[in-house]
C-alpha cells in the first residue's frame, strides 16, 4: 500500500506534465476567428484551410532562410505537429457538418468548402512531397530531418485521411433536398 500512493502519484504527475507539454496548433488570433464563425460550416473550414497551409508556408520559408538554421529541425517538426493537429480539427468539422441538417445555402456552402479542401490537400501534398524529398536529397535539410521525419510520416498520413473524406462527403452530399432523398 505504501508503494501504490508514491505510484498513483507519480502516474498522474506524469499524465499532467503530459497534458500540459500538448499546445494549442491555433494562436489566439487564429482560435477567435474559429469560435466566431462557429455556426458557419464555410467560413470555418476556409478558416482551418488558411491557418493549415500557413504551417506549411512556415515550413518552406524557414528552410529557404539561412539565418534560420539554428533549431530549424525542432521548428520544422512543431510545425508539422500543428499541420498534423489541424487536419484532425478538420476532420472533425467536416463529420460534424456532413452529419448535420443543412439548409439549402449552408449545404451549397458544404461543397464548396469540400472543394476547397480538396485543392488545398492536393497543393498541401505536393510541399510534404517536397519536404520529403529534401529531406531525403538535400545536406541541408537531411541535417535536420531527423528532428521531423517521424512526425512528417503522421502529417502524410493525416492528409491523406482528410483528402479521403472530403472527396467521400463531395460526392454524397446532395445538392438539394430532392437529391438527398433519392439515395
Amino acid at each position: 500500500m505504501r508503494i501504490a500512493k508514491p505510484l498513483v502519484l507519480l502516474l498522474l504527475l506524469v499524465t499532467t506534465l503530459a497534458a500540459a507539454r500538448r499546445r494549442d496548433p491555433l494562436t489566439e488570433a487564429e482560435a477567435d476567428q474559429i469560435r466566431q464563425a462557429a455556426l458557419e460550416p464555410y467560413k470555418r473550414l476556409q478558416l482551418y484551410i488558411k491557418f493549415t497551409g500557413a504551417r506549411l508556408d512556415a515550413i518552406e520559408q524557414l528552410r529557404a532562410d539561412p539565418k534560420q538554421a539554428e533549431g530549424r529541425g525542432r521548428k520544422i517538426h512543431d510545425l508539422l505537429e500543428d499541420f498534423t493537429a489541424l487536419m484532425d480539427e478538420i476532420n472533425d468539422n467536416l463529420d460534424q457538418y456532413q452529419g448535420r441538417p443543412l439548409s439549402k445555402d449552408d449545404r451549397k456552402d458544404f461543397r464548396r468548402g469540400l472543394k476547397a479542401m480538396i485543392t488545398a490537400c492536393d497543393a498541401w501534398d505536393g510541399k510534404l512531397k517536397t519536404l520529403k524529398t529534401a529531406a531525403e536529397s538535400d545536406p541541408q535539410t537531411q541535417k535536420d530531418a531527423g528532428d521531423f521525419k517521424f512526425i512528417l510520416q503522421d502529417a502524410e498520413e493525416a492528409l491523406k485521411s482528410s483528402a479521403s473524406m472530403a472527396r467521400e462527403y463531395e460526392e454524397t452530399t446532395p445538392l438539394d433536398e430532392k437529391a438527398g432523398k433519392k439515395k
